[in-house]
């Protein structure tokens, strides 16, 4: 049986992920983000499971910097799953007695219409997951928790309120992280750090140009912070393709003699759509 580490508690969205690879698992919950990638590294666990991109809210800053600086583990593959809020409270507790919020910052941020249309005044406070969300809520009457029907069912929770995400078409990406590059499949994607050996104009340009002249088809790129100096960015690149592929590999064999690091953060099957 394979042990896969997941941000947990029970109930989160990734433990809801997980189920859905309809795998033989052991499902093992840490806090943080970064306690799922240590696990994985330290041989506590086979596979660990993390969202990584929001649809509404963007990148999982958190996931992003673990495979770029803190971590040599690979992507192995990804899951998409839409995603609906709801409003929960312990058993018994009205609307009205609601005296405040709690949930993981991402989904807050992808209920605010709602929250300002509905609970207006309320403080809305963090927790480390959607799931540690409704444990507080139903520990502590008159606090809400937004979370999913999933978590509410897991923790036997009211559930005041469905649907409360500000976009119907919310949907998160998650990431199965392990070692090794997973072979081709002729339908893949690969994620890509790319960092510069100095900041000067043209940088950006040149790197698109080089995937362009190997008509590579970049699917995202962000920047994001080195942390060694305030202005000394790197990026993230995700593409069509396999790094294996002769066009990709063509370009990331440029792109290595003009960039201090090319970092592979994983080659995988892509999901459709």
């Amino acid at each position: 049986m394979t042990r896969y580490a997941f941000l947990g508690p029970e109930g989160t969205h990734t433990h809801e992920a997980l189920l859905s690879l309809e795998v033989d698992a052991e499902a093992v919950p840490y806090v943080t983000i970064g306690e799922v990638f240590n696990a994985v590294e330290r041989g506590k666990a086979d596979l660990g499971i993390v969202p990584i991109e929001n649809s509404v809210e963007g990148s999982v800053n958190a996931t992003l910097d673990s495979l770029a600086f803190e971590t040599d583990l690979e992507i192995q593959s990804e899951i998409v799953r839409d995603i609906h809020h709801s409003l929960c409270v312990a058993p018994g507790v009205k609307i009205h007695e609601i005296t405040e919020v709690v949930s993981h910052p991402q989904a807050a941020a992808q209920s605010r219409r709602w929250l300002v249309e509905n609970l207006l005044g309320k403080p809305v406070h963090a927790a480390n997951s959607t799931a540690d969300a409704m444990k507080r809520a139903i520990e502590t009457p008159g606090v809400a928790a937004i979370g999913s029907q999933f978590a509410a069912k897991t923790y036997n929770a009211d559930v005041l309120a469905e649907a409360i995400e500000d976009y119907a078409g919310n949907q998160t990406r998650f990431v199965v992280v392990g070692r090794g590059l997973c072979p081709r499949t002729g339908h893949d994607k690969s994620s890509l750090a790319l960092f510069m050996k100095a900041d000067r104009p043209g940088t950006l340009n040149m790197i698109l140009s080089e995937f362009a002249f190997a008509g590579v088809n970049l699917t995202k790129i962000q920047s994001r912070p080195t942390k060694k100096a305030l202005g000394d960015y790197m990026f993230f690149v995700d593409l069509a393709g396999h790094v294996e592929d002769e066009h990709v590999r063509m370009a990331l064999d440029c792109l290595r003699l003009k960039l201090r690091t090319v970092k592979v953060l994983g080659a995988y099957p892509r999901i459709s759509g």
